[in-house]
């Protein structure tokens, strides 16, 4: 009984300490953003006369309706998209098994190896003789294939687990491949879809490398990658920059705490197994 409450208060403070090492940055960046512009803040000294106009002052100067604008039609060209094909080649690979499924799979599975900074450059020549630099389709359309290889790999860990029994009962009632995988698959899948929304949702408003290289108008990049320009125009205002961060990191943190529980109902369906 005692070791066992030792390990419980060991679990506890491990815990607390990594929720301390979480959110000192964010509380960092929360105090700073408080300061009066053009200060150099030290530490985690909390302001005399906080200047909560900084957050509006950012908003304004960093254009974030636009970008707010930007990215929401970024995320809605790259997340259902990838959603509808890494579900649908995910059934054909770990339900169907179609002919050749294990070495299109170990395809998918090498293209989790491919780092974005390895292709950054070829990228950019494709995009440039395609003409679709600086413009929303230079990150919608590479984001759709760099994405692909993970929605397969996660959705293929769903349905490789879905017993065949389910398949045979309904095409003994009569069903085809499109109805098995519309009526009858696609809604036991819905907790692993959801948790795949959610990642590439955050991945794709997160998105910064991209933006910043084959999009030169702030205006349409996705708000990360508009926090390259911000700071280059406001690098030195170090409290107006940690609001503009704030600004920018609040729809990623509020589309997570509103989601969660989708996230971890999927990871407790073994949608990470297989």
């Amino acid at each position: 009984m005692i070791i066992a409450g030792r390990e419980a208060w060991t679990g506890r403070l491990l815990l607390i300490l990594m929720m301390a090492v979480t959110l000192l940055p964010f509380l960092s960046l929360f105090v700073t953003a408080l300061h009066p512009s053009g200060t150099y803040p030290a530490g985690l000294a909390w302001p005399d006369d906080p200047q909560w106009g900084n957050f509006l002052r950012a908003f304004e100067v960093a254009n974030m309706g636009e970008l707010l604008k930007s990215s929401v039609l970024i995320v809605l060209g790259v997340v259902p998209i990838s959603i509808l094909l890494g579900t649908m080649a995910g059934f054909a690979i770990g339900h169907l098994r179609v002919i050749g499924s294990r070495v299109i799979f170990l395809l998918f599975v090498l293209g989790l190896t491919l780092p974005f900074e390895g292709i950054i450059t070829p990228l950019y020549y494709q995009v440039r003789d395609m003409g679709l630099l600086n413009t929303r389709w230079a990150i919608i359309l590479p984001l759709i294939g760099l994405f692909m290889p993970f929605s397969v790999f996660w959705m293929r860990a769903h349905f490789v687990n879905m017993p065949g029994e389910l398949s045979e009962s309904a095409r003994m009632d009569g069903a085809n491949v499109w109805q098995l995988f519309r009526r009858i698959h696609v809604p036991l899948a819905m907790p692993a879809i959801s948790s795949l929304g959610i990642l590439l949702f955050l991945w794709t408003w997160n998105q910064f490398l991209l933006a910043i290289v084959l999009v030169d108008d702030p205006t349409k990049r996705t708000m990360s990658g508009a926090l390259g320009a911000f700071q280059g125009q406001w690098g030195t205002d170090i409290p107006l920059l940690c609001a503009g961060s704030l600004l920018i990191l609040t729809p990623t943190l509020v589309i997570f705490l509103i989601f969660q529980r989708h996230f971890v109902k999927a990871l407790l369906q073994g949608s990470l197994k297989g």
